[in-house]
């Protein structure tokens, strides 16, 4: 998809076998702990990125909180260790990095993965049913956007 608007999200592709296909949106921009995950895969943040953003990943589970999606896959280049002191607040539609999985996070919340970036849509709506798109079996892609792409992304979804 060449802009946001193509991706047409929430609503995933449905296949004929297995879970429905999913991308992700993510400015991999407001990553925090790229220095961490860096650092563990001995790889300069581009290479960390790419490599991310190149995986096919598997919802494995939900859980934690609402809307928590987490996810099999991940290259095990980029497996990083948790915090050592999880933060108190993690904003809502933050990706993360946790031992050998990745992860978003649908409300915001208490973690203590490694913060690689984070997504303009809406993982979890208490108003929408299912409150959450994705289910255990889907599979999702990352794409990353810039800064300007995902503020452009809030703004329709706040209808203005």
């Amino acid at each position: 998809a060449d802009s946001l608007a193509e991706l047409d999200w929430p609503k995933p592709a449905k296949r004929e076998k297995g879970g429905a296909q999913h991308i992700i949106p993510v400015c991999y921009d407001f990553g925090t702990d790229w220095e961490t995950v860096c650092s563990a895969a001995g790889r300069t943040r581009s290479e960390a990125i790419a490599i991310h953003q190149s995986g096919e990943y598997r919802v494995a589970m939900t859980g934690f909180m609402p809307g928590f999606i987490y996810l099999e896959g991940l290259d095990p280049i980029l497996h990083s260790p948790r915090r050592a002191v999880p933060r108190v607040s993690v904003p809502a539609g933050s990706v993360g990095i946790g031992g050998a999985h990745t992860g978003v996070y649908g409300l915001a919340g208490p973690g203590g993965w490694q913060i690689v970036g984070k997504t303009p849509v809406s993982l979890f709506d208490a108003d929408r049913v299912p409150p959450i798109v994705m289910q255990p079996g889907d599979e999702v892609r990352f794409q990353a956007i810039s800064a300007d792409d995902f503020f452009e992304a809030l703004k329709g979804r706040s209808g203005g």
